[in-house]
């Protein structure tokens, strides 16, 4: 390993080690020069100066300077938070209101008919889908009436769920919600992806595919093996398996219109209410792989969109990246509140990047990409640096195409389960229970830190590789487990005959490709976006400490380095940026309400509202959590990234555990033993 790669696994932890370092520097300076009664003389003064007071005072610069950076980056993201779901709220009640619009709508219709409608005629979109839900600058709104008809089998769902350890409850309700969907029977391929670590993986797949056989076009399982070198267990290894078996199936036409979908685990998406009808289409099939985390629950709305920017797109559909925001309205009333503001705040940090305009919107849990994409980088990584797995995975991509991925957002909120340690109704000790199980998701979530490294590395790469724009890939399933193994010399393609029958050679599998030039100004954004989330909750910490102890320490001695103004401006920008919060907040109420509105109405039209599980925001609550906010910025963002900072000195490896979910309330299921 070289001394390069080792220092960009440990960049953050390096960081932070230099901040403290040089706020150490300067303080213990300044404390020396007041604890020895140092007179700063002016320049015309007769006597001997006994003390420079220009001594260090360039280091001085450089941590007034930074820390008046970091304060405004802390500004800069809340604002930028407050804007997205601002948007992201508006665009979901237009939304609203052109569904109610089209119920009423195909009401009428109903009643003037005595047929019910077919499966076809309910899977209609509108302008608003397209038009709003893309987050790449520059796109220009693209009318998308499906008046057209289309047979429901050429639009396929391969649907991979990975799992590990899950129970049983969230499997079935996983499959449950996707069993409700219209096209069910004729357009999804359902894939459990299990692992083999797990004491009886195989028997629980065997049992839910015989439950489910005549629900689904098709449904199977796949079984990551637990001996494949550096692959650990988890959801990373056992969808990037999945994928490599799923790859065999399709053909290399069908490849650019494969998309798929994978989803983090605690998560819900809410049954179908509308599906596009894609007038003219071009292809033959359309098929849409989704790797589903456990207890998942799809939406048929989620496809609809990506289907329909994938189609009204086509000059980047095969460069794309979906993200949807997330929404923790299924618990969180049954969590403590400074969990469940913990929760708010990470929602905060996902829709951050997904406002209209955003050319970098790394996805929070839920993303779609094409297989071609997925072909082009060689499949997800298992090994310790992806735990990551979403933006990993994003980032894989972006340093893929120089910096030249589309992002789009997807406006189908995806809604996920607080996180919880079962200790409700055990008073303190309970409330404690479920600090540590959030505490642990914190830090899994900032182990993630290893992907700047990973950004780090590819960066060098993009830059040495800059003139050379000729790619060539094999599709996922042809390739070794090295995403390296795809890639195809240029040379060795050169040498191949041209008159040559391309299907009878060995290279007819193989698709070439010229990148455009790497996109420097994404990549330095890119950059600012993961100093936000992995370096910035540290060094903000360190740096408030810090200023607070420099102007403690020279609160009577002249501002001989003429830096007091900055900590001034420092003060007020930390103030506005918990202003910001407290907007942010008061805005998240209204995406809140209208995420639990859509969900339940949604739940009940699918049949499954009966034992759902359904968080309403109240006023109580709302100022119990105002309160909160002040505690979860250390509790859960500051600490567990310190410490996953300086672990990665000695170790990359973070244990995989299942979180405990909640799910729908069940009848207890009897024994066939009791019955006798």
């Amino acid at each position: 390993m070289s001394i390069y790669a080792w220092c960009s696994r440990r960049a953050g932890g390096l960081a932070m080690l230099a901040t403290a370092a040089l706020s150490y520097w300067v303080i213990s300076s300044e404390w020396d020069a007041q604890r020895h009664d140092y007179k700063y003389q002016s320049l015309d003064s007769l006597s001997a100066p006994r003390h420079s007071s220009k001594q260090g005072g360039g280091l001085v610069a450089v941590f007034s300077y930074y820390c008046l950076l970091i304060h405004f980056l802390v500004f800069v993201f809340p604002l930028r938070s407050c804007w997205a779901v601002l948007t992201i709220t508006n665009s979901l009640k237009k939304a609203a209101r052109a569904r109610a619009l089209r119920d009423i709508k195909f009401g009428h219709r109903r009643r003037g008919s005595s047929t019910s409608l077919s499966s076809s005629e309910t899977l209609t979109s509108s302008r608003d889908v397209s038009s709003s839900s893309s987050s790449e600058a520059g796109d220009q709104d693209t009318e998308c009436y499906m008046d057209g008809d289309i047979a429901p089998d050429r639009v396929i769902h391969a649907i991979v769920i990975p799992n590990y350890k899950e129970e049983n409850d969230s499997l079935r309700e996983t499959l449950e919600v996707l069993a409700s969907h219209p096209q069910a029977r004729n357009t999804y391929d359902v894939y459990l992806a299990m692992e083999q670590r797990e004491y009886n993986a195989e028997t629980k797949a065997i049992r839910l595919t015989n439950e489910f056989s005549k629900k689904f076009r098709s449904i199977d399982f796949t079984v990551h093996p637990s001996d494949i070198p550096g692959e650990l267990a988890g959801k990373g290894s056992n969808m990037a398996w999945a994928a490599r078996k799923l790859s065999e199936k399709y053909s290399l036409g069908q490849r650019k219109d494969v998309i798929v979908t994978g989803i983090d685990g605690e998560l819900l998406l809410h049954p179908p209410m509308v599906w596009p009808r894609l007038q003219h289409a071009r292809h033959d099939s359309l098929t849409n792989l989704a790797p589903n985390a456990a207890d998942s629950h799809l939406s048929s709305n989620y496809f609809a969109q990506v289907t329909t920017m994938h189609m009204a797109y086509p000059d980047t559909a095969t460069t794309t990246l979906y993200s949807a925001p997330i929404i923790f309205d299924r618990n969180a009333h049954n969590v403590p509140a400074i969990v469940r503001v913990a929760d708010v705040l990470w929602s905060a940090a996902g829709m951050s990047g997904l406002y209209k305009g955003s050319s970098i919107a790394p996805p929070t849990s839920v993303y779609s990409l094409p297989l071609e994409l997925v072909d082009r980088v060689g499949g997800w990584d298992c090994d310790s640096e992806a735990i990551g797995e979403d933006l990993h995975m994003y980032l894989k991509c972006f340093f893929a195409l120089n910096g030249n991925l589309t992002s789009r957002t997807v406006l189908s909120p995806v809604s996920q389960t607080n996180v919880a340690g079962g200790g409700r109704g055990k008073g303190i000790q309970g409330v404690m229970t479920d600090v540590r199980a959030r505490y642990k998701q914190a830090l899994r979530h900032m182990w993630g830190a290893l992907d700047t490294g990973y950004a780090l590395r590819k960066v060098v790469e993009v830059w040495n590789e800059r003139k050379h724009t000729s790619r060539a890939f094999r599709p996922l399933h042809t390739s070794l487990n090295d995403g390296s193994d795809s890639y195809v010399p240029q040379s060795q393609l050169d040498s191949v005959d041209a008159e040559a029958t391309p299907e009878s050679g060995i290279f007819s599998d193989v698709v070439a490709d010229t990148l455009k030039e790497p996109d420097w100004e994404r990549i330095v954004i890119l950059f600012h976006r993961l100093f936000e989330a992995h370096f910035l909750p540290v060094q903000m910490t360190i740096l408030v400490i810090a200023s607070t102890l420099y102007m403690w320490v020279t609160e009577d001695m002249p501002d001989v380095h003429g830096v007091n103004w900055i900590f001034s401006v420092c003060n007020v920008l930390r103030t506005l940026g918990f202003m910001e919060v407290a907007l942010y907040l008061f805005l998240y109420e209204g995406f809140h309400r209208i995420c639990v509105e859509s969900r339940e109405k949604e739940m009940g039209d699918a049949g499954l509202l009966k034992g759902m599980h359904f968080s309403r925001r109240e006023v109580k609550t709302n100022f119990i959590d105002y309160v909160m906010v002040p505690l979860v910025a250390p509790i859960f963002g500051s600490i567990p990234c310190a410490q996953a900072q300086i672990c990665h000195f000695w170790t990359l490896d973070l244990v995989y555990t299942v979180s405990k979910k909640v799910t729908r309330r069940r009848a207890k299921s009897v024994s066939a033993d009791a019955m006798v």
